[in-house]
């Protein structure tokens, strides 16, 4: 019987085949994890899956880190700036963005 961490570690490599063979999936996927406010990890460990299937090590080339900064940015306890963030998301081919929820603060 498999325990835990190999039955996780064959769901991520599953998923990481899936957003591999669906750019747009990719897309989905990070824009959910994004929606996720109240657990910021979430976006970082949905993003690692992206980078994952883009290619870990040329995803670090392109957005200019280092492979193994890139693995602990994107860690469940990773803490990347606005700018590891934005070169990553630049690196997969994706782009952050806002838009304004349902509940807006500033209305006036």
């Amino acid at each position: 019987m498999k325990n835990l961490a190999q039955a996780s570690g064959s769901h991520d490599e599953a998923l990481v085949r899936e957003l591999r063979a669906d750019p747009a999936l990719a897309a989905e996927y990070l824009q959910a994890a994004m929606e996720d406010t109240d657990e910021p990890a979430v976006l970082l460990i949905a993003l690692r899956h992206v980078s994952e299937a883009c290619g870990m090590a040329e995803v670090a080339r392109e957005a200019g880190i280092k492979r193994e900064s890139l693995y602990r940015a994107l860690s469940p306890s990773g803490n990347p700036t606005l700018k590891t963030l934005t070169a990553v998301l630049r690196a997969v081919g994706l782009r952050l963005a806002v838009a304004p929820s349902h509940d807006m603060a500033c209305t006036g």
